[in-house]
């Protein structure tokens, strides 16, 4: 009796292990013929030089030359490698300080709060690609305006101007006003790219237990105190995976320089052979950034057991 029990489970779990690997098995598929061939390949491009036949294409065997050539050779890809990354560095501390305050507001109860949070998010269902597009549009109509009303441009140029001076007379320090200032200019740029961390802030902060601010409350605590010892540290988490996710997005942005260089010279540019190695020294760089990133923030991350 006891072994038709055991030989009953034992089926069972093999009908269930097997049901779980027909629901891996396009996750599987997808990874390997959209993700790992095309991986090896880029690694088997950067090793050689691409000749085009008549009937195709040959791989000649060059070793490490596409790389010495994008790093000592070609004088643009070290230039924009470096620019992109500094251009990150300003960028996602932007993103990420105006998406968490932004869900702080949005966690608020207001009239009209779903429809704040889904102009927030609209940018996400969208596609970063056609937001893009909607802004060179409207970018252009400004021009052609600007073109045409001298008034509207010198209004726009005052207007910047008037900013700067302003910010000027609180002494602020240069590093600091020139930082300001270039997150004013790109703002539209930034909320584009806010609406997945406003989402994850957005439900780390709905699932804090009420209980704890209400005990604080009967402790008199503040609610700049109760910023800092509660609705902080327990989204410190999160906060370590919006910093991931938003340098990653950053990296492979449609809007990002590098992107657009990387396709100009694997379609004719320096070669698909030197395009290829020109990835892989990005990806590295990346990869690099994002391991020191998350050794530093991981030890200041709290985890409410």
């Amino acid at each position: 009796m006891l072994n038709k029990i055991k030989n009953i489970r034992l089926s069972m779990e093999r009908r269930e292990a097997l049901a779980g690997y027909l629901f891996c098995l396009p996750f599987i598929l997808g990874f390997i013929f959209m993700v790992l061939y095309p991986f090896v390949q880029s690694i088997i491009f950067s090793l050689n030089r691409l000749e085009i036949k008549p009937d195709g294409y040959e791989l000649v065997f060059i070793r490490l030359e596409n790389y010495y050539r994008a790093l000592f050779v070609n004088a643009e890809f070290p230039r924009i490698l470096v620019e992109t990354v500094l251009r990150m560095f300003s960028f996602v501390p932007l993103v990420l300080t105006f998406s968490f305050f932004a869900a702080i507001l949005l966690n608020q109860k207001f009239k009209g709060r779903l429809l704040a949070r889904l102009i927030f998010f609209l940018p996400v269902i969208l596609g970063a690609e056609i937001v893009q597009r909607i802004e060179m549009s409207d970018y252009m109509t400004l021009l052609q305006s600007m073109d045409t009303s001298s008034d509207y441009g010198l209004t726009s140029i005052l207007s910047m101007s008037s900013l700067s001076e302003f910010l000027l007379m609180l002494k602020l320090p240069q590093g600091l006003l020139l930082y300001i200032i270039q997150g004013v200019s790109r703002v539209s740029e930034v909320i584009r790219a806010s609406g997945i961390q406003i989402l994850i802030f957005l439900a780390g902060l709905q699932s804090i237990p009420a209980s704890l601010y209400e005990a604080a409350d009967v402790e008199g605590a503040t609610g700049w105190e109760n910023f800092w010892m509660i609705t902080l540290p327990l989204l410190s988490p999160l906060i370590l995976t919006n910093v991931v996710y938003t340098i990653v997005d950053f990296f492979i942005s449609v809007s990002n320089p590098m992107i657009d260089f990387l396709q100009t010279n694997a379609f004719g540019g320096a070669g698909y052979g030197v395009a290829m190695a020109m990835s892989w020294i990005y990806f590295l760089v990346v990869g690099i950034i994002l391991v020191v990133t998350i050794r530093i923030i991981s030890k200041t991350v709290f985890y409410m057991e």
